[in-house]
């Protein structure tokens, strides 16, 4: 493990560690508990380790956490399915996405994108930058075109820019769920410069995306429905789709397809 993903891996657990209410895991909540959540020592017991271990786990120490340990600390902290990955791929135990992502389009994957037709879709590399995108997703997000390409990244578009902020339904939602799937990915990488830069500029930029990534909060992509509110063709609920090209694996298209005939016949509609 890299030192900045040791140092990712121990702040991490403690935000999970302090969030458990002692109770669900038959623990008595009183006696002299001067912060909210387990002990560590009480992990340690209930994970089988050490306490001095995983003391130092929480340090960010430079120790090589087996496995089956990861997986034992992950279930007694009760981590969701995405927050054990995130710790089996902070602790070098589970493939991370490829940080060698292209600057530019590969041409097959933007004909590709093209051909989807009224579904809007995008391409984003590994630290989420927009390399491509269709003309459907243009007249969905019409603003895509003009950003200044060292801008046209997701996160920062979500948090930063009022045309995408009054696009989505939800936004305090919605732009919550894009900040803890991006952690998720870029988890093992947060040493990355470009990862660095970008979190930078939105802590400064956002009191609200610098709360989220304070939160240590992580979630994996699912595909569902999403609404926008577009201000030409009114309420379009979608589908949310996610792809990788088996030959551009740094890439993920991301594909929006219409949820019933109402949004299709509006999708229509912004296309004429």
């Amino acid at each position: 493990m890299t030192a900045t993903a040791r140092r990712e891996l121990a702040e991490f657990l403690g935000s999970r560690r302090r969030q458990l209410d002692p109770r669900t895991l038959g623990l008595p909540a009183g006696g002299n508990r001067r912060t909210p959540g387990l002990r560590r020592e009480e992990v340690a017991l209930l994970a089988g380790v050490s306490h001095t271990w995983y003391t130092w786990l929480e340090q960010g120490r430079d120790i090589r956490p087996s496995r089956s340990v990861i997986d034992a600390v992950a279930r007694t902290l009760t981590l969701s399915p995405a927050e054990h990955e995130y710790v089996l791929q902070l602790s070098g135990h589970a493939g991370a996405r490829p940080a060698g992502a292209a600057d530019a389009m590969p041409g097959h994957v933007q004909r590709l994108l093209d051909a989807l037709g009224p579904s809007p879709a995008y391409a984003i590399t590994a630290s989420w930058s927009i390399v491509g995108w269709n003309q459907a997703y243009e007249h969905l997000y019409p603003g895509v075109a003009a950003v200044p390409a060292a801008d046209r990244n997701l996160l920062w578009l979500v948090f930063t820019d009022p045309d995408v902020r009054s696009l989505l339904d939800d936004w305090t939602t919605d732009s919550r769920r894009f900040l803890t799937q991006f952690r998720a990915e870029v988890g093992p990488r947060l040493a990355d410069r470009r990862v660095v830069d970008l979190v930078t500029r939105l802590q400064a930029a956002s009191p609200h995306f610098r709360e989220g990534w304070a939160s240590h909060d992580v979630d994996r992509f699912s595909s569902g429905e999403r609404r926008f509110r577009h201000p030409v063709v009114g309420e379009l609920v979608l589908e949310h789709h996610q792809l990788t090209p088996a030959d551009a694996p740094g890439l993920h298209l991301v594909v929006y397809t219409a949820a019933g005939s109402e949004t299709a016949a509006r999708l229509s509609r912004l296309a004429a």
